[in-house]
């Protein structure tokens, strides 16, 4: 089934969370230290409260169980955030193991399942176990993973990269239609995808009829964590119809933020940047710098 929904205007701008759980690809005494800082809800508020208002409205999140306080925050206060959009990014993996290792397997769909679609996920589930229906199996586990954000908006949804690649790997391409159509239909949102290699999700994408699709990857001029190499990326970004989103653009600190961001900023393509930063001037900084390169996309 091809995708023939018309094309969403996204920020150029997206802040992501890594820094909020203690995710640093350079430094995992810089990652511990972030842990601890933003065990704190208000702590993590704060820094939210200063991209908002540098103009980065847009919150690129994984769907940690911590970002359900997020959400509970910004829906009951809407005048404070009018403009806050979600952009999540599922599955947290880890949040389904702990779940039934603590509550075990019924406690735990229970805890995750839309309360509004219980009866009806329950027989989808049950109706895919018994089929070996993985098209039902897999919108359960999206309307799972899209509970917490039942009160914000959540235009773009996300797939993560450990299961896009994973899925990529095992030549499933089917699944990525089955999550673009559930996505689009249920949520009247734009899927994307994340991938450590994108020219291979590329082509996986497009077997599977998505067309023009929304795709994250890390692009930076180092090559950091860019499976295949620049020139490869740099390939599919001239001649691929798709919309890039470029994420560790500085190869976690490797290149600083200037150089970083005008290289970046000058690749054809590009949709979208999302970083992470723990402080107000290192927003206001990159926001800047974005401002300055970007010129006339």
């Amino acid at each position: 089934m091809s995708d023939t929904t018309t094309t969403r205007t996204i920020d150029r701008l997206l802040f992501g969370d890594n820094q909020f759980f203690g995710v640093n690809h350079m430094s995992e005494e810089k990652a511990r230290a972030q842990q601890i800082r933003f065990q704190d809800l208000d702590a993590i508020m704060h820094v939210l409260d200063d991209a908002y208002n540098e103009g980065v409205t847009t919150f690129m999140c994984t769907t940690h169980d911590r970002i359900a306080e997020v959400c509970d925050r910004v829906s009951a206060n809407p005048d404070r955030y009018p403009d806050m959009r979600f952009f999540p990014c599922m599955p947290y993996a880890h949040k389904y193991a702990n779940a039934i290792t603590d509550e075990g397997l019924l406690g735990a769909i229970r805890r995750f399942l839309p309360e509004e679609g219980l009866l009806d996920s329950i027989a989808r589930g049950t109706s895919s176990l018994a089929r070996k229906d993985i098209e039902g199996i897999t919108t359960l586990l999206i309307d799972a993973e899209m509970k917490m954000f039942a009160n914000v908006s959540t235009p773009v949804i996300w797939l993560q990269n450990v299961v896009v690649d994973l899925l990529s790997g095992l030549g499933f391409t089917e699944a990525f239609r089955i999550f673009a159509d559930h996505v689009k239909t249920r949520y009247g949102a734009e899927p994307g995808f994340i991938t450590m290699n994108l020219p291979r999700t590329l082509d996986e994408l497009e077997r599977a009829g998505v067309e023009n699709p929304l795709v994250c990857s890390n692009i930076n001029k180092l090559g950091f964590r860019m499976s295949g190499g620049v020139d490869s990326y740099l390939d599919a970004l001239g001649k691929r119809p798709f919309r890039a989103v470029a994420m560790s653009v500085m190869a976690s600190g490797a290149i600083p933020a200037r150089e970083a961001i005008e290289w970046v900023c000058a690749l054809p393509n590009l949709e979208a940047i999302v970083f992470g930063a723990s402080s107000r001037g290192n927003i206001a900084a990159t926001v800047r710098l974005v401002d300055e390169y970007w010129q006339d996309r």
